[in-house]
């Protein structure tokens, strides 16, 4: 009698093991906001911002007014995540590593983000 009770506990427990490993995982995301600057098509200076973006996502900026596939500039990673931005769209090209809390001047410029 004790052999099938520890047999069927095992059965129940893999079982259980099993269901959770193939549970979808909830999608992470970074707390906090991302932030750059852009020119808008009147000239005047605005922010843009991302709030709560996606880990692991690769994000393409929209493309100022000022200029449509130009590019942005200076972001301030105010989130919990490193923030990798990239020259190109896609996260393609020349690359920099803004960590938590950390900001760039107006000579980075960019065109997608994504979040680790």
């Amino acid at each position: 009698m004790f052999l099938r009770s520890a047999t069927a506990a095992l059965g129940a427990s893999a079982s259980a093991l099993l269901l959770v490993m193939t549970l979808p995982g909830s999608a992470s995301a970074a707390t906090g906001q991302f932030r750059y600057t852009y020119t808008t098509e009147e000239g005047y200076e605005a922010v843009g911002f991302l709030n709560r973006p996606d880990s692991g996502k690769c994000i393409d900026l929209p493309a100022p007014g000022s200029a449509p596939g130009s590019a942005s500039r200076a972001p301030k990673n105010h989130t919990d995540a490193t923030a990798t931005v990239f020259v190109n769209a896609g996260c393609e090209g020349a690359s920099y590593v803004l960590p938590p809390g950390k900001g760039a001047g107006d000579r980075l410029q960019l065109r997608s983000v994504v979040f680790s």
